[in-house]
């Protein structure tokens, strides 16, 4: 057994790692070593999950945003942008026809737009626990007050991501204008444990300025964490951001720290995010098969998915869509693997029974 076989063990029997072993998996270049990893994290998955696959049905409710985050497409700087925000009527018609089509979640998602005030979020949330209340409610909005994330989780929020996108704080900084702190967004995901909500954080893999290190130290948050969700996906650079040039993150990089994060958290939610489609055809598969179980199709009305416009290229259409569910359904069953259509939480605990 090799010294990076030694550390996949120890991460699948312990859950941690210290720096310095994390930094070898992230280093390890043999195939053999890598196939080890995925197939342990793969193993993991299947051990509390079984071979289902989680599907939300994502609405992105707005693309207006206060903040200029240097490598986002909705930032408030792009002018080139055209702009938009869904009324409630057309979300809780996204929510009918996800309903229909069997999504039990709900992931409604948006820049951190003003008009979405804290009332009229707290509206949206309790009229669709009230239309649908065997579904679950996801949101991922940004940065709020506490007292804000108090509210809407009693109205019936269940989850909520937000991605830290990096623990450095100099990197952080590199990436965000400079009325946006990284401790003010680990206050965020902190306060989000407190009160109870199913809490998501992540990574961009492959951002500007990122190095090995600032992995590590995003591994050893996450590891002390122990959020219930982990969303990753590769960065990609949008036209019209100071990012334009930079080049795209790694598909590969991003599907071995999906197995990391699978055997560090086996009852975490993982998605296959749009970012690996968008760069590799075959992304989604390469995710589900280092450890991903939850897949995000569109719900959004097609006439504004194009303008919710993060990254370049993003995807849209096919089996990233709510109408290509078929299509996303095949492509699953091709590699083993079965859309689910119950809430699909946090799995803690125990093994998969079928």
């Amino acid at each position: 057994m090799t010294e990076v076989q030694k550390v996949i063990t120890r991460l699948k029997d312990t859950r941690r790692l210290d720096a310095r072993q994390y930094r070898q998996l992230l280093v390890a270049d043999s195939p053999a070593d890598s196939r080890l990893l995925q197939s342990q994290a793969r193993s993991a998955s299947l051990s509390r999950f079984g071979n289902r696959i989680f599907i939300r049905g994502l609405i992105e409710i707005s693309n207006h945003c206060r903040n200029n985050c240097l490598y986002c497409g909705i930032r408030a700087g792009n002018t080139a942008l055209r702009r938009y925000r869904l009324s409630k009527e057309e979300i809780m018609e996204c929510c009918a026809r996800g309903y229909a089509l069997g999504f039990r979640t709900f992931v409604l998602q948006g820049g951190e737009d003003a008009a979405f005030s804290v009332g009229v979020l707290e509206s949206l949330v309790r009229g669709i626990k009230a239309s649908w209340p065997d579904c679950a409610v996801t949101l991922s909005l940004g940065e709020m007050s506490e007292d804000s994330y108090r509210t809407l989780r009693a109205a019936g929020a269940d989850r909520y991501l937000l991605r830290h996108e990096t623990f450095n704080p100099e990197h952080y900084a590199s990436l965000h204008p400079a009325d946006m702190s990284r401790d003010g967004r680990l206050e965020c995901i902190a306060a989000l444990q407190r009160l109870g909500y199913q809490t998501g954080t992540g990574i961009m893999v492959g951002s500007p300025r990122q190095t090995l290190d600032n992995i590590v130290e995003d591994l050893l948050y996450i590891q002390e964490l122990k959020p219930q969700m982990i969303g990753i996906g590769p960065f990609i650079h949008h036209r019209d951001t100071p990012f334009r040039d930079m080049p795209d993150g790694s598909v590969d990089m991003t599907v071995r720290l999906i197995s990391i994060f699978r055997l560090m958290n086996p009852g975490a939610l993982i998605p296959a995010t749009t970012a690996l489609v968008t760069l590799d055809p075959e992304g989604r598969k390469k995710g589900i098969l280092a450890g991903a179980n939850v897949v995000m199709p569109n719900l959004s009305p097609a006439s504004r998915r194009r303008d919710y416009s993060l990254y370049e290229g993003k995807a849209s259409g096919g089996a990233e869509a709510a109408e290509g569910l078929e299509e996303l359904r095949r492509e699953l069953q091709s590699i083993g693997y079965d859309i689910v259509t119950d809430r699909g939480d946090f799995c803690g605990a125990g093994t998969f029974e079928n």
